[in-house]
């Protein structure tokens, strides 16, 4: 095993198959940040999302996809260009990785890709093999680039440490906040739940409570679920949070949520009441 895949490996207790497999895919992860990190991406995009909290801040539930921003607008960037240097970077570490582009079958402005490994390939590279393994088993991190980001939004240099010290541009917490919390009340699921969205505004308003309103506005305008020449207040914010909270299937969001947690324990605390003092804590910038 390369020596500074063996450093971050210790940072893990895999108990389980699925605590492998997470291991697994949050190095593959990290590293794909420091192939486009030598790609120079970080001149012309910022890191949002989960897997930026989970990376950069330290948020304790597991993520599954790099989600990345534009600085400026544009509609010509394309994923494409950065294929090379992401195989190369990840191949130097051991490990072996597809690169594939999503082709758009409808307007959108995400660029989408997905790096794709044989799971039990990669696992025996970090000496985590268990016989529950099945053979073509595929691990897969999907790319999105919002190519047409809202604007009114900050980005900050951070820096990563292994496996070799490199710096990522990112989104400023109060900024990654209001992306946070666009996707909770404006993500249309359907009739699914996404828990991991709850879980990360409880760990907004306990470590990071600062939300810009403003950019959470700019989101909310682009996909069209605020309009009109009145500015959101935090009164709108509070009454369309205590609406969202209401219409929550509480059980549904528990149970998405559990599968990235370590100590499931941590969500028996989920119920109407909890949320609305969850929100109460959140500040305004």
């Amino acid at each position: 095993m390369n020596d500074a895949v063996h450093q971050m490996m210790e940072r893990y207790v895999c108990k389980t198959q699925d605590d492998a497999v997470n291991a697994l895919r949050e190095i593959l992860q990290q590293i794909a940040l420091l192939g486009l990190w030598r790609g120079k991406f970080f001149e012309h995009a910022a890191f949002y999302g989960g897997t930026a909290l989970r990376v950069l801040y330290g948020l304790d539930r597991y993520s599954e996809d790099l989600d990345f921003s534009l600085l400026e607008p544009s509609s010509t960037f394309s994923l494409d260009a950065y294929g090379s240097a992401l195989r190369r970077e990840i191949g130097s570490f051991g490990f072996e990785v597809s690169f594939e582009v999503r082709h758009k079958t409808a307007a959108t402005t995400i660029e989408s890709a997905f790096l794709k490994a044989n799971t039990l390939r990669q696992l025996i590279v970090i000496q985590a093999v268990r016989p529950t393994v099945q053979l073509n088993q595929t691990l897969k991190i999907n790319l999105e680039v919002d190519t047409e980001p809202p604007p009114g939004f900050t980005t900050e240099s951070r820096a990563v440490l292994l496996p070799t010290p490199f710096a990522v541009r990112v989104y400023r917490l109060p900024d990654l906040f209001a992306g946070k919390m666009h996707a909770l009340l404006c993500r249309k699921w359907k009739t699914r739940v996404k828990g991991r969205d709850w879980y990360d505004l409880v760990w907004y308003a306990g470590h990071h409570p600062q939300l810009h309103l403003s950019h959470l506005e700019a989101r909310m305008c682009a996909s069209g679920d605020w309009s009109g020449d009145a500015h959101i207040t935090r009164d709108d914010l509070q009454a369309r949070l205590l609406a969202a909270i209401g219409a929550l299937d509480i059980d549904q969001a528990r149970a998405e949520a559990s599968r990235f947690v370590r100590d499931p324990s941590a969500l028996d605390l989920w119920s109407p009441g909890f949320f609305k003092e969850v929100v109460d804590k959140i500040q305004i910038v």
